[in-house]
């Protein structure tokens, strides 16, 4: 046998070997059972190059970030660093209370599924829900970004920023300018950004430095010299975050970037939803910001300051929910599970990726073979293409079920909501996809107002009308080549 031949034996049987060993620790770790098998097909199917993956995006970080967040959050409390946390543990006990007295204002039949959620989120963290609020719902990045400049530039105390993604652009430039004028004037400004999903602003570093000479604090999550060999590529903060005075909040899942108003070529019109939230909610938004800013840089900022008395602003319920690789409970995931069981009439579902795990995809299933009214819209248009793949052989299940999906042609959908009966309006960062449920940092609110929830579901009616149905005959008859491509692209989607 020939020297090359020797190599490449010895490669492929030391693959085999550190595959054998890597397994062994995925089962001893009683992973989902689909997730396991998911990476013994790789190894086997990719000896060498599965190892890499796995290097990139397959090693559980959950178990060892929790437990050191759980001794990061008994050190807070011990030392009492964020003196507002028993404020918020007081309420979310009370509240509590109310459920098990059953003098919660949902205690009637009429409002068991808001009840049901609200007592599932109060349970799996310290997310209260709070009545003094009111809620302005977006359809595109044009609308957020003309209401959050002006909040801006209204700004008085202070403005944090929380963001995914912050590209250099037209947008991007216009909000360094008015935060560098809102510094100038003594504003406090911070900002946090993804280090994986803001990779490319290493090319483009004057555009923070530029900031940061003007005293704005930016800072990225949980950074990564070496993030593929440190398998926190995998681990990404995806929340979309803007706090301004501590009095006004966004959330949804837009971020900073020209294709969020509509300007790139490929994808045209930009669909998104994002909420702007004026009252107690705030709060929560506040305390995960300032949070994940001390996770991030070990600096105490909490103050009085940033929690103002808030006047009546409104009569919107709001729970903000935040869930993560750092949280006992998979919060947005769990919500959504029960959510779903408990629709009686309708399920109206917007996402750009759907991957959904078991207990989602039967929760969908068994609601519209009884007759539950259950319809997503999908965008036509493929951003990330074997995600975009493995999503069509989910739909295979909810169309054979009764369900129905629909794909948006006006533009790029880029929009993440779950309308739940004339009951709940849930959106915020969240995919409908097994890597927000359980692998990102994400952040969602839930809303439970009647107006808002008519608002949002006639601006889904207007997306449906933007799209084209995905018939059941039609999709069945697709070729057998789409089907093995779907089906080799779902083995795959434990790990997207």
């Amino acid at each position: 046998m020939s020297i090359g031949g020797i190599l490449f034996l010895s490669f492929f049987i030391l693959s085999y070997l550190i595959g054998a060993i890597i397994s062994m620790t995925i089962i001893l770790e009683n992973r989902d059972p689909s997730k396991t098998m998911s990476w013994l097909l790789i190894f086997i199917l990719l000896p060498g190059i599965g190892i890499l993956i796995y290097a990139m995006f397959g090693r559980n970080l959950r178990k060892r970030r929790m437990l050191k967040t759980q001794k990061l959050a008994s050190s807070i409390k011990e030392e009492n660093l964020f003196e507002n946390l028993k404020d918020i543990e007081e309420l979310v006990k009370l509240e509590k209370e109310s459920i098990k007295q059953e003098i919660l204002m949902y205690d009637n039949e009429e409002n068991y599924t808001e009840k049901k959620v609200i007592s599932l989120l109060l349970n799996t963290g310290m997310f209260p829900y709070t009545t003094n609020n009111n809620v302005e719902v977006y359809i595109d990045g044009n609308q957020k970004f003309d209401r959050l400049i002006k909040d801006i530039k209204e700004a008085e105390n202070h403005i944090h920023l929380e963001y995914f993604i912050i590209k250099e652009s037209n947008i991007g430039s216009k909000l360094k300018e008015e935060l560098i004028e809102k510094a100038k004037e003594g504003i406090d400004v911070k900002i946090i950004y993804d280090d994986v999903g803001c990779w490319r602003c290493w090319f483009h570093r004057k555009f923070f430095n530029e900031m940061r000479t003007h005293g704005i604090k930016i800072e990225p999550f949980i950074p990564d010299k070496f993030p593929m060999l440190g398998g926190k590529l995998n681990y990404r903060n995806h929340r979309k975050i803007a706090v301004i005075d501590g009095k006004i909040g966004y959330t949804g899942g837009i971020n900073i970037g020209d294709e969020y108003l509509g300007h790139n070529k490929k994808f045209g019109y930009w669909r998104d939803t994002h909420i702007r939230i004026e009252g107690t909610s705030v709060y929560m938004l506040q305390m995960i910001f300032l949070i994940d800013w001390y996770y991030t840089t070990k600096e105490v900022i909490l103050t009085k300051e940033y929690f103002p008395k808030i006047e009546h602003c409104g009569n919107s319920t709001i729970q903000v929910v935040a869930s993560g690789p750092d949280s006992d409970w998979e919060a947005i995931h769990y919500a959504y599970f029960t959510a779903i069981c408990q629709a009686k009439k309708s399920i109206y579902i917007e996402t750009p990726y759907f991957i959904p795990d078991e207990s989602i995809l039967r929760a969908l299933k068994s609601a519209a073979l009884s007759g539950v009214d259950v319809r997503i819209i999908f965008p036509k248009i493929v951003d990330h293409k074997i995600v975009n793949t493995a999503s069509y052989s989910y739909f295979d299940d909810i169309l054979r079920s009764g369900g129905k999906v629909y794909l948006y042609t006006k533009g790029f959908l880029h929009s993440k909501l779950v309308i739940i009966d004339d009951k709940i309006f849930s959106t915020g960062s969240a995919n409908m996809d097994l890597r927000s449920f359980m692998l990102n940092f994400e952040i969602n609110a839930f809303v439970y107002d009647k107006e808002i929830i008519k608002l949002a579901t006639e601006d889904f009616f207007e997306d449906m009308s933007n799209s084209e149905e995905l018939k059941t005959e039609d999709f069945s008859n697709r070729s057998m080549m789409k089907k093995i491509k779907e089906s080799i692209a779902r083995l795959f989607s434990p790990i997207l």
